[in-house]
Protein backbone atom coordinates (compact mmCIF):
# COMPACT_ATOMS: atom_id res chain seq x y z
CA UNK A 1 0.00 0.00 0.00
CA UNK A 2 0.92 3.64 -0.39
CA UNK A 3 0.16 5.25 2.97
CA UNK A 4 -0.05 8.94 3.79
CA UNK A 5 0.99 9.77 7.37
CA UNK A 6 0.40 13.06 9.14
CA UNK A 7 2.46 13.58 12.28
CA UNK A 8 5.25 11.47 10.73
CA UNK A 9 7.96 13.35 12.65
CA UNK A 10 6.33 12.68 16.03
CA UNK A 11 6.97 9.88 18.51
CA UNK A 12 4.41 7.47 17.05
CA UNK A 13 4.86 8.62 13.45
CA UNK A 14 8.58 7.82 13.33
CA UNK A 15 8.12 4.34 14.75
CA UNK A 16 5.13 3.68 12.52
CA UNK A 17 6.76 4.87 9.31
CA UNK A 18 9.83 2.71 9.87
CA UNK A 19 7.64 -0.32 10.61
CA UNK A 20 5.45 0.22 7.55
CA UNK A 21 8.42 0.62 5.21
CA UNK A 22 9.95 -2.52 6.72
CA UNK A 23 6.72 -4.34 5.81
CA UNK A 24 7.04 -3.25 2.20
CA UNK A 25 4.65 -0.27 2.18
CA UNK A 26 5.43 3.14 0.63
CA UNK A 27 5.03 6.25 2.79
CA UNK A 28 3.99 9.80 1.95
CA UNK A 29 4.44 12.33 4.78
CA UNK A 30 2.34 15.47 5.15
CA UNK A 31 4.33 17.83 7.39
CA UNK A 32 4.49 21.48 8.40
CA UNK A 33 7.79 22.11 6.62
CA UNK A 34 9.38 19.50 4.33
CA UNK A 35 12.76 21.25 4.48
CA UNK A 36 15.15 18.98 6.36
CA UNK A 37 12.51 16.35 7.09
CA UNK A 38 14.36 13.60 5.22
CA UNK A 39 17.33 13.81 7.60
CA UNK A 40 15.04 13.39 10.63
CA UNK A 41 13.03 10.39 9.50
CA UNK A 42 14.22 6.80 10.05
CA UNK A 43 12.58 5.73 6.81
CA UNK A 44 12.25 6.96 3.20
CA UNK A 45 9.20 9.10 2.46
CA UNK A 46 7.90 11.57 -0.09
CA UNK A 47 7.34 14.71 1.98
CA UNK A 48 4.91 17.52 1.21
CA UNK A 49 3.76 20.59 3.13
CA UNK A 50 0.34 21.05 4.69
CA UNK A 51 0.29 24.28 2.66
CA UNK A 52 -0.15 22.11 -0.43
CA UNK A 53 -3.09 20.32 1.14
CA UNK A 54 -4.76 23.61 2.05
CA UNK A 55 -4.02 25.30 -1.27
CA UNK A 56 -6.69 25.83 -3.92
CA UNK A 57 -4.02 25.13 -6.56
CA UNK A 58 -1.85 22.20 -5.38
CA UNK A 59 1.22 21.34 -7.44
CA UNK A 60 1.11 18.65 -10.11
CA UNK A 61 3.65 16.56 -8.15
CA UNK A 62 1.47 16.68 -5.03
CA UNK A 63 -1.68 15.68 -6.91
CA UNK A 64 0.14 12.82 -8.62
CA UNK A 65 1.40 11.58 -5.24
CA UNK A 66 -2.08 11.74 -3.70
CA UNK A 67 -3.68 9.89 -6.60
CA UNK A 68 -1.88 6.71 -5.61
CA UNK A 69 -2.66 6.80 -1.87
CA UNK A 70 -4.42 3.67 -0.57
CA UNK A 71 -4.53 4.58 3.15
CA UNK A 72 -4.21 7.51 5.54
CA UNK A 73 -2.93 7.48 9.11
CA UNK A 74 -3.78 10.83 10.68
CA UNK A 75 -1.69 11.53 13.80
CA UNK A 76 -1.11 15.29 13.57
CA UNK A 77 -2.23 17.64 16.34
CA UNK A 78 -0.90 19.98 19.02
CA UNK A 79 -0.08 18.16 22.30
CA UNK A 80 -3.06 18.39 24.63
CA UNK A 81 -1.12 18.43 27.91
CA UNK A 82 1.61 20.94 27.01
CA UNK A 83 0.55 23.95 29.07
CA UNK A 84 -2.48 25.73 30.50
CA UNK A 85 -5.67 25.77 28.48
CA UNK A 86 -5.89 29.48 27.82
CA UNK A 87 -8.38 30.74 25.27
CA UNK A 88 -5.59 30.95 22.69
CA UNK A 89 -4.39 27.45 23.56
CA UNK A 90 -7.87 25.98 23.20
CA UNK A 91 -8.20 27.64 19.82
CA UNK A 92 -4.83 26.21 18.70
CA UNK A 93 -5.84 22.72 19.87
CA UNK A 94 -9.07 22.92 17.92
CA UNK A 95 -7.43 24.26 14.77
CA UNK A 96 -4.69 21.61 14.79
CA UNK A 97 -7.10 18.73 15.35
CA UNK A 98 -10.61 19.51 14.13
CA UNK A 99 -9.81 22.02 11.37
CA UNK A 100 -6.86 20.07 9.94
CA UNK A 101 -8.86 16.84 9.98
CA UNK A 102 -11.66 18.54 8.05
CA UNK A 103 -9.09 19.81 5.55
CA UNK A 104 -7.56 16.36 5.18
CA UNK A 105 -10.97 14.81 4.57
CA UNK A 106 -11.58 17.39 1.85
CA UNK A 107 -8.26 16.53 0.21
CA UNK A 108 -9.06 12.83 0.43
CA UNK A 109 -12.45 13.31 -1.22
CA UNK A 110 -11.07 15.45 -4.03
CA UNK A 111 -7.72 13.85 -4.83
CA UNK A 112 -7.50 10.27 -3.49
CA UNK A 113 -9.62 8.01 -5.72
CA UNK A 114 -7.88 4.83 -4.51
CA UNK A 115 -8.33 5.55 -0.78
CA UNK A 116 -9.68 2.52 1.11
CA UNK A 117 -8.59 2.99 4.74
CA UNK A 118 -8.47 6.00 7.06
CA UNK A 119 -6.96 5.44 10.53
CA UNK A 120 -7.72 8.39 12.78
CA UNK A 121 -5.62 9.06 15.86
CA UNK A 122 -7.95 9.90 18.74
CA UNK A 123 -7.79 10.01 22.54
CA UNK A 124 -9.46 8.56 25.61
CA UNK A 125 -10.08 12.13 26.73
CA UNK A 126 -13.40 11.75 24.92
CA UNK A 127 -14.78 9.91 28.00
CA UNK A 128 -13.91 12.54 30.62
CA UNK A 129 -13.98 11.82 34.36
CA UNK A 130 -15.57 8.38 34.90
CA UNK A 131 -14.29 7.16 38.27
CA UNK A 132 -14.12 3.35 38.46
CA UNK A 133 -16.47 2.77 35.50
CA UNK A 134 -15.09 0.25 33.01
CA UNK A 135 -15.09 1.82 29.55
CA UNK A 136 -14.67 0.48 26.04
CA UNK A 137 -15.28 1.49 22.43
CA UNK A 138 -19.05 1.43 22.89
CA UNK A 139 -19.19 3.61 26.02
CA UNK A 140 -20.91 6.99 25.95
CA UNK A 141 -18.72 10.04 25.54
CA UNK A 142 -18.31 12.57 28.33
CA UNK A 143 -18.90 16.32 28.46
CA UNK A 144 -16.62 19.31 28.80
CA UNK A 145 -13.88 20.89 26.73
CA UNK A 146 -11.73 17.81 26.11
CA UNK A 147 -14.53 15.30 25.38
CA UNK A 148 -16.12 17.82 23.01
CA UNK A 149 -12.78 18.46 21.30
CA UNK A 150 -12.07 14.78 20.74
CA UNK A 151 -15.61 14.09 19.52
CA UNK A 152 -15.36 16.90 16.97
CA UNK A 153 -11.85 15.68 16.04
CA UNK A 154 -13.17 12.22 15.17
CA UNK A 155 -16.27 13.37 13.31
CA UNK A 156 -14.77 14.53 9.98
CA UNK A 157 -12.98 11.25 9.32
CA UNK A 158 -16.19 9.29 9.86
CA UNK A 159 -17.67 11.14 6.92
CA UNK A 160 -15.29 9.26 4.66
CA UNK A 161 -17.55 6.21 5.08
CA UNK A 162 -19.92 8.13 2.82
CA UNK A 163 -20.63 5.22 0.46
CA UNK A 164 -21.37 2.85 3.33
CA UNK A 165 -24.01 4.28 5.70
CA UNK A 166 -23.65 1.28 7.98
CA UNK A 167 -19.95 2.11 8.54
CA UNK A 168 -20.74 5.70 9.46
CA UNK A 169 -23.49 4.66 11.88
CA UNK A 170 -21.79 1.68 13.54
CA UNK A 171 -18.89 3.31 15.32
CA UNK A 172 -18.19 1.32 18.45
CA UNK A 173 -20.52 -1.57 17.56
CA UNK A 174 -18.33 -4.70 17.28
CA UNK A 175 -20.80 -7.00 15.55
CA UNK A 176 -21.27 -5.13 12.25
CA UNK A 177 -19.50 -6.56 9.23
CA UNK A 178 -17.29 -4.26 7.11
CA UNK A 179 -18.90 -2.94 3.95
CA UNK A 180 -17.93 -4.35 0.58
CA UNK A 181 -19.64 -1.61 -1.38
CA UNK A 182 -17.48 -0.09 -4.15
CA UNK A 183 -15.85 3.17 -3.12
CA UNK A 184 -16.41 2.70 0.61
CA UNK A 185 -13.66 3.96 2.91
CA UNK A 186 -13.00 1.87 6.00
CA UNK A 187 -12.55 4.27 8.95
CA UNK A 188 -10.84 3.34 12.22
CA UNK A 189 -10.67 5.73 15.20
CA UNK A 190 -8.00 4.71 17.74
CA UNK A 191 -8.83 6.19 21.14
CA UNK A 192 -5.36 6.15 22.62
CA UNK A 193 -4.27 6.12 26.25
CA UNK A 194 -0.98 7.47 27.60
CA UNK A 195 1.71 6.30 25.16
CA UNK A 196 4.79 5.12 27.06
CA UNK A 197 8.26 5.32 25.49
CA UNK A 198 11.75 6.23 26.68
CA UNK A 199 12.46 8.47 23.71
CA UNK A 200 9.48 10.81 24.00
CA UNK A 201 5.96 11.43 25.22
CA UNK A 202 4.72 11.43 28.80
CA UNK A 203 7.27 8.98 30.24
CA UNK A 204 10.24 10.90 28.84
CA UNK A 205 8.90 14.05 30.54
CA UNK A 206 8.45 12.20 33.83
CA UNK A 207 11.91 10.62 33.96
CA UNK A 208 13.97 13.74 34.85
CA UNK A 209 11.61 14.41 37.76
CA UNK A 210 11.61 10.81 39.01
CA UNK A 211 15.41 10.49 38.68
CA UNK A 212 15.79 13.26 41.26
CA UNK A 213 13.46 11.55 43.73
CA UNK A 214 10.70 14.07 43.06
CA UNK A 215 8.24 11.68 41.43
CA UNK A 216 4.94 11.56 43.33
CA UNK A 217 1.39 10.43 42.93
CA UNK A 218 -1.02 13.10 41.70
CA UNK A 219 -3.72 14.03 44.17
CA UNK A 220 -3.59 12.86 47.77
CA UNK A 221 -5.12 9.45 47.10
CA UNK A 222 -3.70 8.68 43.64
CA UNK A 223 -6.76 6.48 43.03
CA UNK A 224 -7.52 7.81 39.54
CA UNK A 225 -7.19 5.22 36.78
CA UNK A 226 -4.50 5.70 34.15
CA UNK A 227 -5.03 3.91 30.84
CA UNK A 228 -1.69 3.47 29.11
CA UNK A 229 -0.15 1.72 26.11
CA UNK A 230 3.41 0.79 25.17
CA UNK A 231 4.73 2.52 22.03
CA UNK A 232 5.26 -0.88 20.38
CA UNK A 233 1.57 -1.71 20.86
CA UNK A 234 0.12 1.53 19.52
CA UNK A 235 2.28 1.06 16.41
CA UNK A 236 1.16 -2.57 16.29
CA UNK A 237 -2.49 -1.56 16.56
CA UNK A 238 -2.19 0.93 13.70
CA UNK A 239 -0.49 -1.61 11.40
CA UNK A 240 -3.10 -4.20 12.36
CA UNK A 241 -5.91 -1.73 11.64
CA UNK A 242 -4.43 -0.90 8.24
CA UNK A 243 -3.91 -4.50 7.19
CA UNK A 244 -7.00 -6.20 8.69
CA UNK A 245 -10.17 -5.66 6.60
CA UNK A 246 -12.50 -6.61 9.48
CA UNK A 247 -11.29 -3.75 11.68
CA UNK A 248 -13.42 -0.60 11.54
CA UNK A 249 -15.03 1.97 13.81
CA UNK A 250 -13.72 2.86 17.26
CA UNK A 251 -10.88 0.75 18.63
CA UNK A 252 -9.40 1.13 22.11
CA UNK A 253 -5.73 2.14 22.04
CA UNK A 254 -5.00 1.08 25.61
CA UNK A 255 -3.49 -1.95 27.34
CA UNK A 256 -5.73 -4.59 28.97
CA UNK A 257 -4.44 -3.59 32.43
CA UNK A 258 -4.89 0.07 33.37
CA UNK A 259 -3.40 1.08 36.73
CA UNK A 260 -4.24 3.63 39.37
CA UNK A 261 -1.94 6.63 39.58
CA UNK A 262 -0.57 5.45 42.95
CA UNK A 263 0.41 2.08 41.42
CA UNK A 264 1.87 3.78 38.33
CA UNK A 265 4.07 5.93 40.56
CA UNK A 266 5.10 3.05 42.82
CA UNK A 267 6.12 0.71 40.00
CA UNK A 268 7.96 3.45 38.09
CA UNK A 269 9.96 4.42 41.18
CA UNK A 270 10.72 0.79 42.04
CA UNK A 271 11.86 -0.05 38.52
CA UNK A 272 14.00 3.08 38.32
CA UNK A 273 15.41 2.46 41.81
CA UNK A 274 14.41 5.79 43.38
CA UNK A 275 12.30 6.98 46.30
CA UNK A 276 8.82 8.47 46.00
CA UNK A 277 8.19 12.08 46.97
CA UNK A 278 5.11 13.18 48.97
CA UNK A 279 1.90 13.36 46.88
CA UNK A 280 1.05 16.53 44.97
CA UNK A 281 -2.35 17.90 46.10
CA UNK A 282 -5.00 18.49 43.46
CA UNK A 283 -5.20 22.15 44.48
CA UNK A 284 -1.51 22.62 43.68
CA UNK A 285 -1.92 21.00 40.25
CA UNK A 286 -4.90 23.22 39.46
CA UNK A 287 -2.95 26.29 40.58
CA UNK A 288 -0.12 25.31 38.23
CA UNK A 289 -2.07 24.09 35.20
CA UNK A 290 -5.58 25.47 35.56
CA UNK A 291 -8.28 23.55 33.69
CA UNK A 292 -5.64 21.35 32.01
CA UNK A 293 -4.98 19.72 35.43
CA UNK A 294 -8.12 17.68 34.76
CA UNK A 295 -6.06 15.59 32.31
CA UNK A 296 -3.80 14.60 35.23
CA UNK A 297 -6.52 14.05 37.81
CA UNK A 298 -9.42 12.53 35.90
CA UNK A 299 -9.99 8.80 36.16
CA UNK A 300 -10.46 6.87 32.91
CA UNK A 301 -10.42 3.06 32.96
CA UNK A 302 -10.43 2.08 29.29
CA UNK A 303 -10.36 -1.64 28.45
CA UNK A 304 -9.51 -2.89 24.91
CA UNK A 305 -12.47 -5.23 24.64
CA UNK A 306 -13.14 -4.53 20.97
CA UNK A 307 -9.47 -4.65 19.96
CA UNK A 308 -9.09 -8.05 21.61
CA UNK A 309 -12.39 -9.40 20.27
CA UNK A 310 -11.21 -8.54 16.76
CA UNK A 311 -7.94 -10.36 17.33
CA UNK A 312 -5.23 -7.92 18.40
CA UNK A 313 -2.67 -9.46 20.79
CA UNK A 314 -0.74 -7.05 23.00
CA UNK A 315 3.03 -7.37 23.25
CA UNK A 316 3.02 -5.55 26.60
CA UNK A 317 -0.28 -6.31 28.34
CA UNK A 318 0.91 -5.63 31.92
CA UNK A 319 2.34 -2.46 33.40
CA UNK A 320 5.17 -4.31 35.17
CA UNK A 321 6.25 -5.85 31.87
CA UNK A 322 6.15 -2.47 30.12
CA UNK A 323 8.21 -0.82 32.87
CA UNK A 324 10.81 -3.61 32.76
CA UNK A 325 11.21 -3.04 29.04
CA UNK A 326 11.19 0.76 29.13
CA UNK A 327 12.71 1.78 32.44
CA UNK A 328 14.93 -0.99 33.80
CA UNK A 329 17.78 -0.14 31.34
CA UNK A 330 17.95 3.30 33.01
CA UNK A 331 18.29 2.01 36.55
CA UNK A 332 21.41 3.22 38.34
CA UNK A 333 21.35 6.80 36.99
CA UNK A 334 21.87 5.69 33.39
CA UNK A 335 20.81 7.95 30.51
CA UNK A 336 20.05 6.90 26.96
CA UNK A 337 20.46 8.63 23.63
CA UNK A 338 18.79 6.99 20.62
CA UNK A 339 19.18 8.35 17.09
CA UNK A 340 17.90 6.81 13.87
CA UNK A 341 18.54 8.13 10.38
CA UNK A 342 17.81 6.64 6.97
CA UNK A 343 20.08 7.34 4.01
CA UNK A 344 19.51 6.22 0.40
CA UNK A 345 22.85 4.42 0.19
CA UNK A 346 23.43 0.68 0.70
CA UNK A 347 25.30 -0.49 3.78
CA UNK A 348 28.31 -1.63 1.76
CA UNK A 349 28.99 1.95 0.63
CA UNK A 350 28.63 3.45 4.11
CA UNK A 351 30.61 0.95 6.15
CA UNK A 352 34.09 1.90 4.78
CA UNK A 353 33.57 5.46 6.02
CA UNK A 354 33.31 4.18 9.60
CA UNK A 355 36.32 1.90 9.20
CA UNK A 356 38.56 4.99 9.24
CA UNK A 357 38.68 6.35 12.78
CA UNK A 358 39.86 9.75 11.51
CA UNK A 359 36.38 10.32 10.06
CA UNK A 360 35.10 10.59 13.62
CA UNK A 361 36.69 14.03 13.68
CA UNK A 362 34.42 15.29 10.88
CA UNK A 363 31.36 13.83 12.66
CA UNK A 364 32.06 15.79 15.85
CA UNK A 365 31.19 19.48 16.38
CA UNK A 366 34.25 21.78 16.13
CA UNK A 367 33.58 23.17 19.62
CA UNK A 368 34.74 19.84 21.09
CA UNK A 369 38.17 20.08 19.41
CA UNK A 370 38.01 16.34 18.92
CA UNK A 371 41.23 14.69 17.74
CA UNK A 372 42.07 11.02 17.12
CA UNK A 373 45.49 10.19 18.54
CA UNK A 374 45.84 6.59 17.39
CA UNK A 375 44.71 2.99 17.68
CA UNK A 376 46.19 -0.26 18.98
CA UNK A 377 45.77 -2.35 15.79
CA UNK A 378 46.41 -1.56 12.11
CA UNK A 379 42.74 -2.14 11.28
CA UNK A 380 39.76 -1.70 13.56
CA UNK A 381 38.49 -4.99 14.94
CA UNK A 382 37.04 -6.42 18.14
CA UNK A 383 39.41 -5.47 20.97
CA UNK A 384 40.95 -2.43 19.26
CA UNK A 385 41.76 0.48 21.59
CA UNK A 386 41.36 4.00 20.18
CA UNK A 387 42.69 7.14 21.89
CA UNK A 388 41.26 10.64 21.47
CA UNK A 389 41.41 14.01 23.10
CA UNK A 390 38.70 16.60 23.25
CA UNK A 391 37.49 19.67 25.12
CA UNK A 392 34.26 19.77 27.13
CA UNK A 393 33.16 23.24 28.23
CA UNK A 394 36.73 24.43 27.82
CA UNK A 395 38.26 21.59 29.88
CA UNK A 396 40.64 19.16 28.10
CA UNK A 397 39.99 15.41 28.44
CA UNK A 398 41.67 12.26 27.25
CA UNK A 399 39.34 9.50 26.01
CA UNK A 400 40.11 5.86 25.32
CA UNK A 401 37.54 3.45 23.90
CA UNK A 402 37.57 -0.27 23.33
CA UNK A 403 35.80 -1.84 20.36
CA UNK A 404 33.67 -4.45 22.12
CA UNK A 405 32.14 -5.87 18.96
CA UNK A 406 32.93 -5.42 15.28
CA UNK A 407 30.67 -7.03 12.67
CA UNK A 408 31.46 -5.69 9.17
CA UNK A 409 28.49 -4.19 7.32
CA UNK A 410 26.27 -4.76 10.36
CA UNK A 411 27.36 -3.08 13.60
CA UNK A 412 30.12 -2.10 15.98
CA UNK A 413 30.10 -1.33 19.69
CA UNK A 414 32.53 0.90 21.58
CA UNK A 415 32.85 1.49 25.33
CA UNK A 416 34.76 4.21 27.15
CA UNK A 417 37.50 2.80 29.39
CA UNK A 418 38.98 6.21 30.23
CA UNK A 419 37.28 9.56 29.85
CA UNK A 420 34.80 12.11 31.21
CA UNK A 421 31.88 9.71 31.82
CA UNK A 422 31.59 6.97 34.40
CA UNK A 423 29.88 4.92 31.64
CA UNK A 424 29.66 5.35 27.87
CA UNK A 425 28.48 2.38 25.81
CA UNK A 426 27.68 3.15 22.16
CA UNK A 427 26.11 0.67 19.71
CA UNK A 428 26.19 1.62 16.01
CA UNK A 429 23.90 -0.43 13.77
CA UNK A 430 23.59 -0.39 9.99
CA UNK A 431 20.36 -2.03 8.86
CA UNK A 432 19.28 -2.52 5.22
CA UNK A 433 15.94 -0.81 4.59
CA UNK A 434 14.15 -0.02 1.32
CA UNK A 435 17.34 -0.07 -0.76
CA UNK A 436 19.16 2.22 1.66
CA UNK A 437 20.47 2.04 5.22
CA UNK A 438 18.85 2.70 8.56
CA UNK A 439 21.63 3.96 10.83
CA UNK A 440 20.80 3.46 14.49
CA UNK A 441 22.94 4.86 17.32
CA UNK A 442 22.11 3.89 20.88
CA UNK A 443 24.21 5.27 23.71
CA UNK A 444 23.87 4.43 27.40
CA UNK A 445 25.85 6.81 29.59
CA UNK A 446 26.24 7.82 33.23
CA UNK A 447 27.70 10.97 34.72
CA UNK A 448 30.55 10.97 37.26
CA UNK A 449 30.16 11.98 40.94
CA UNK A 450 26.96 10.04 41.52
CA UNK A 451 23.80 11.92 42.33
CA UNK A 452 25.77 15.16 42.71
CA UNK A 453 26.82 14.91 39.10
CA UNK A 454 23.21 14.33 38.09
CA UNK A 455 21.93 17.30 40.03
CA UNK A 456 24.70 19.64 38.92
CA UNK A 457 25.12 18.82 35.25
CA UNK A 458 22.62 16.31 33.85
CA UNK A 459 20.45 18.98 32.20
CA UNK A 460 23.48 20.40 30.36
CA UNK A 461 25.03 17.06 29.44
CA UNK A 462 21.75 15.79 27.96
CA UNK A 463 21.50 18.96 25.90
CA UNK A 464 25.15 18.69 24.77
CA UNK A 465 24.78 15.04 23.76
CA UNK A 466 21.69 15.98 21.74
CA UNK A 467 23.68 18.74 20.00
CA UNK A 468 26.50 16.33 19.14
CA UNK A 469 24.11 13.91 17.47
CA UNK A 470 22.27 16.69 15.63
CA UNK A 471 25.61 17.75 14.15
CA UNK A 472 26.41 14.16 13.26
CA UNK A 473 23.01 13.78 11.59
CA UNK A 474 23.65 16.86 9.44
CA UNK A 475 27.09 15.66 8.31
CA UNK A 476 25.81 12.19 7.41
CA UNK A 477 22.87 13.66 5.52
CA UNK A 478 25.19 15.87 3.47
CA UNK A 479 27.82 13.15 3.00
CA UNK A 480 25.53 10.43 1.74
CA UNK A 481 23.25 12.59 -0.37
CA UNK A 482 19.64 12.13 0.69
CA UNK A 483 17.28 13.18 -2.12
CA UNK A 484 16.03 16.75 -2.04
CA UNK A 485 12.77 17.32 -0.16
CA UNK A 486 9.71 18.57 -1.99
CA UNK A 487 8.22 21.95 -1.15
Amino acid sequence: MKILITGATGLIGKELGRELVGRGHRVLALVRDPKGVASHLPFPAESFSWREALSETPSKAFLEALAGVDAIVHLAGEPIADGRWTTARKRALRESRVDLTQALVGVARAHMPKLKVFVQGSALGIYGERGDEELDAGSEVGSGFLPNLVRDWEEPSLELARNSPRDAESVGEPNNEPSNEPGAVRVVALRTGIVLARQGGALAKMLPVFRRGLGARLGLSGRQWMSWIHLADIVGLICWALETPSVKGVIEGASPNPVRNAEFTKVLCKTLGVMQAPPVPALALRALFGEMADVLLESTKLLPRRAQELGYRFRFPSFDLAMQDLVSPLRGRIYEKLEEQWVPVPVEKIWPYFCDEKNLESLTPPMLRFEVLGKSTPEIQTGTLIDYRLSLNGLPFGWRTRIEDWVPNRKFVDSQIKGPYSLWHHTHEFLPLAGGTLMRDRVFYRLPMGILGDLAASWKVVRDVDAIFQFRRKVIHEKFGAPAEKT
